[in-house]
């Protein structure tokens, strides 16, 4: 059987995750922004959170670092976010530590230039800069806040959710299993403008717990022990020129804003230029309760180096044909009861059957516009393991197309794996059997977080100052 059908089975049977990957701790916001983090919750709802920038994508050339304390106060379960916990926080202060007079200058400029008058004199024109000085950006005390300017809030942590599962050691020599936990915060808007007062409804790329992380992990470590005056370096990573021929699928349930479960799986020809995609839909973020299933393809332009994104490969898409499979009986009476000519056939869906939507230009109801063109951001890696993994665009916050050159995407989703080299591609349509699975009691086997878990307790010890 073919892996990439044996992935998509796997999603589905094993709690929502399957081929686990070392995590990329080099991570990619909207902007686009390089960053590591390093964040550390103690029993009295405090909490200390490091969060390093840097000129480059590989997190090797540190521009400044922030440290953020604050209290943060676990509330109730999400009822926008299935199996998400929403919070409070509340931040004593902010302070920053330039790296480089280069940074210290720009981070200078944007403050003065764009804070109201208690930050104008945020930096004195001419003051040199001093390598390991703390300088505060926000104060509770004071009231004073100049952070705006950076483009900064912890909007994150109103939104937390924490996974354990226990993974098989790494060895395949070793017995028995090993405890992951991982911490997933709120997303970040892809919208600069919005980022200040977006309320999140999706995920980061989940934080590894310092003690209970996927092995291997290089950089847990260097990441654990690095301060606000010691900064991360992170291990040299070799570029790889962008290999996009062959099958890709997801390797775990993904959510994105506005509450959408799904999975994907690709697969790209490099002789033509053709894809193909497959788009499976849920209601729940273990991926177990279908709603929707989508199958497009089109042709892809010759990829160009991103001017914007170090790194990344800009390409553009063209979807020309679509098809589509409702799951379940509210989706297949959304269809039914759409407008004539609008999506398919009228009044002509029924669970489990797909059909072809590209004679009506697409799908009113789900969004879909045949044709269409999307400007697309691509980065293909390997990991620790050699595993080659494929980074897609990160989709508009507001749930938009990037649909124009100027809404490409400058940050990335969650990585898709490789099931299949171009020598071994196949596009026979996979159809997946939907089991739900539930507990003793009949409930959904993903629960709310309990207040306790969030006692992410890190390898070292962090003293608060």
């Amino acid at each position: 059987e073919p892996r990439c059908r044996q992935q998509l089975r796997h999603l589905q049977d094993s709690a929502g995750s399957a081929a686990r990957l070392p995590p990329r701790l080099c991570e990619v916001r909207p902007g686009p922004e390089f960053l590591t983090r390093s964040y550390l919750f103690y029993a009295n709802r405090l909490f200390k959170a490091l969060q390093f920038y840097y000129w480059d994508p590989s997190c090797r050339d540190p521009s400044y670092s922030l440290v953020i304390k604050g209290k943060l106060r676990l509330r109730q379960a999400s009822w926008i976010t299935r199996g998400a916990t929403e919070a409070d926080y509340h931040l004593h202060k902010v302070g920053i530590v330039f790296h480089s007079p280069r940074a210290m200058r720009e981070v200078a400029s944007w403050i003065n230039q764009t804070s109201g008058e208690g930050c104008r004199g945020f930096l004195p024109a001419g003051r040199s800069w001093a390598p390991g000085a703390l300088y505060e950006v926000l104060s509770a005390k004071t009231e004073r806040d100049c952070t705006a300017a950076l483009g900064f809030a912890m909007h994150e942590l109103s939104l937390v959710r924490v996974e354990r599962r226990f993974q098989p050691l790494p060895q395949p020599q070793q017995s028995g299993s090993q405890l992951v936990e991982e911490l997933y915060l709120g997303d970040i808007h892809t919208d600069w403008g919005e980022r200040l007062h977006y309320r999140p409804t999706g995920y980061q790329r989940p934080m590894q717990s310092a003690l209970h992380h996927v092995h291997p992990c290089p950089a847990c470590g260097i990441i654990s022990r690095a301060d606000e005056h010691h900064p991360p370096i992170l291990p040299a990573r070799a570029a790889l020129p962008m290999q996009l021929s062959g099958s890709w699928v997801s390797t775990h349930c993904e959510v994105r804003p506005a509450v959408l479960f799904l999975t994907r799986y690709f697969t790209f020809h490099g002789s033509n230029h053709t894809w193909e995609g497959h788009y499976y839909h849920y209601s729940d973020p273990l991926c177990r309760q279908p709603t929707f299933t989508i199958y497009a393809s089109g042709h892809y332009t010759q990829g160009i180096p991103s001017s914007k994104v170090q790194g990344g490969t800009e390409l553009a898409f063209k979807v020309t044909q679509a098809r589509v499979t409702p799951m379940d009986q509210v989706t297949v009476a959304m269809l039914n009861s759409s407008e004539a000519g609008s999506c398919g056939l009228s009044g002509s869906w029924s669970a489990g059957v797909e059909q072809d939507i590209t004679p009506t230009n697409g799908c009113l109801a789900l969004g879909i516009r045949l044709p269409h063109t999307e400007y697309e951001l691509f980065k293909t890696e390997q990991d620790t393991q050699e595993r080659s993994l494929l980074y897609i665009g990160e989709r508009p916050t507001d749930g938009s197309s990037p649909d124009s050159p100027d809404k490409r995407p400058t940050s990335y989703q969650a990585p898709l794996i490789q099931c299949a080299a171009a020598s071994e591609e196949f596009s026979n349509y996979i159809s997946l059997k939907y089991v739900g699975r539930k507990d003793a009691n009949g409930n959904e086997a993903l629960k709310p977080l309990p207040v306790a878990f969030l006692l992410f307790i890190a390898l070292l010890f962090l003293r608060w100052d």
